[in-house]
């Protein structure tokens, strides 16, 4: 598949996951207006503390795969940058951390999920918060503009997770973290898999092996990279997650059982060396 293939099926099924949510619905993939569905990827994600600061939309929207507000390190007065920011949940949850003198802002390219976030912050009330259309490709923010990247198992989604990494590592300030839960694999994927297009846009196929995910973020200029399982997957999650995606349940689930499964990945942009000012301080 082209990068534009992807990118139109991944912008086509969470616009149609919004307006499930605006329905009344599930956000998850297969789900109705009516009907909800057991995903072991998205579920009971939030407590019922960060539930009660959000508007019910927000995290009934949630199509993560983790909790990257509970994982990362905010500070008062940061700037928050969250890839892929959906319904708006992470961004919510994290201009509360930053206060009044931070900010969060929110990317995303769906006009269906930027008009739900956007109600979802109106509903909360919080002013430090703002979303902006964009591919996370293409961050539209200058350099040196963020202190902490979030994401929320959505740069798996990217055809070019190489440059979603290097435009992370611009906009971050020296010494700014990236902090983002994502699905990584562990061991050889069946190319059954990562060629299926509902998988892709359901968290699994375009998903990175650690170690790859470790290398492309040192290529892109990041020290101090770990990668930390937060939820494995075993054939019951599998068998669950994939029905219903138009595959053979039964010869594929023992393919994936353990090799798939959420993470928190960490990194840090270098800080910027300090400058000669005297000649003494070059001794």
């Amino acid at each position: 598949m082209s990068s534009t293939d992807i990118k139109s099926v991944v912008k086509q099924k969470y616009g149609e996951a919004a307006l499930r949510v605006k329905a009344g619905g599930s956000s998850c993939c297969g789900a109705t207006a009516s009907t909800g569905c057991a995903d072991p990827i998205t579920s009971n994600l939030y407590d019922t503390t960060q539930a009660g600061q959000i508007p019910e939309e927000a995290l009934l929207a949630s199509l993560g795969c983790g909790n990257p507000t509970a994982l990362a390190n905010l500070n008062t007065g940061e700037v928050v940058l969250d890839l892929g920011s959906g319904g708006g949940i992470d961004v919510l949850l994290s201009a509360k951390r930053v206060g009044p003198t931070g900010k969060a802002y929110g990317l995303d390219m769906t006009d269906e999920m930027l008009a739900l976030a956007n109600d979802n912050k109106h509903k909360a009330g919080v002013e430090n918060v703002e979303f902006l259309k964009g591919e996370i490709e293409n961050i539209p923010l200058p350099d040196n503009s963020v202190d902490v990247i979030i994401s929320n198992c959505v740069i798996n989604l990217s055809a070019d997770k190489d440059r979603v990494l290097r435009e992370a590592f611009r906009v971050l300030k020296p010494g700014g973290r990236f902090a983002v839960s994502d699905v990584v694999t562990r061991g050889e994927i069946l190319p059954e898999i990562r060629q299926s297009v509902l998988l892709w846009v359901g968290c699994v196929a375009g998903a990175l092996d650690e170690g790859e995910y470790q290398s492309k973020l040192a290529a892109a200029g990041f020290d101090e990279v770990q990668i930390e399982p937060t939820r494995v997957y075993r054939i019951e999650d599998a068998r669950e997650f994939l029905c219903g995606q138009n595959v053979e349940v039964d010869a594929l689930a023992p393919q994936v059982d353990g090799k798939f499964m959420s993470a928190f990945v960490r990194a840090v942009k270098p800080a910027a060396k300090a400058s000669c000012c005297a000649p003494t301080c070059c001794h």
